[in-house]
């Protein structure tokens, strides 16, 4: 397959998987919620390709991550079949799916954020560590931020199931703390794999 038509292929899979999952979702302005981060960074994502590039490797992981969140808009992040059946297969009482995918994050994004500012990271190794590692986290804090802002300001089941609690008043801080896990995980085995022509960090 040529390389440069993967990344379209895999946008075309998922534009199809998005509009199927737009069909009937389980609480629309919980979808319409969850869908704005789709439409900010779609377009994003589109341009990048056009305009500097990313490795293949990279679109993989930003498409997964698409999958995962348009999965999770529309049955909640909750309510996710697949959160159910790990819980029944490992004896949890709560749904965990959201803490996957904010764990899944923080792995994906570090590797995604080193593919992107790789010319730009400072040299010394763990500043250039450091500096992903507080982009990810920022930003996967700001979501949380938004979130609650979002989720108080809705209607209070559909801004409940956005907010995705469970019941836990611990949730943000747990979703925040996989998160970071998350990054360091990836950036440990990014500096750890990856070919140190191919990385500054």
């Amino acid at each position: 397959m040529n390389n440069n038509k993967l990344p379209i292929i895999l946008f075309c899979i998922f534009v199809v998987f998005w509009i199927v999952l737009a069909i009937d979702p389980l609480f629309r302005h919980v979808w319409i919620l969850e869908n704005i981060v789709i439409f900010l960074f779609a377009p994003i994502v589109v341009w990048s390709y056009f305009k500097f590039r990313l490795s293949n490797f990279s679109y993989i992981l930003i498409f997964l991550l698409s999958i995962l969140h348009v999965l999770g808009s529309h049955y909640t992040y909750g309510a996710t079949p697949w959160g159910d059946w790990l819980s029944q297969f490992f004896g949890w009482e709560r749904n965990h799916y959201d803490r996957i995918v904010h764990f899944l994050y923080g792995m994906f994004m570090a590797g995604i954020f080193v593919d992107l500012f790789k010319k730009y990271l400072p040299k010394n190794r763990f500043m250039g560590l450091l500096f992903v590692f507080c982009l990810v986290f920022s930003i996967g804090s700001l979501y949380e931020v938004s979130e609650f802002i979002a989720g108080v300001i809705v209607e209070p089941e559909p801004g409940l199931a956005f907010l995705g609690f469970q019941g836990d008043i611990w949730d943000t801080q747990k979703d925040m703390l996989l998160q970071a896990i998350g990054a360091i995980l990836g950036l440990f085995l990014i500096s750890t794999f990856l070919p140190k022509r191919n990385q500054r960090v």
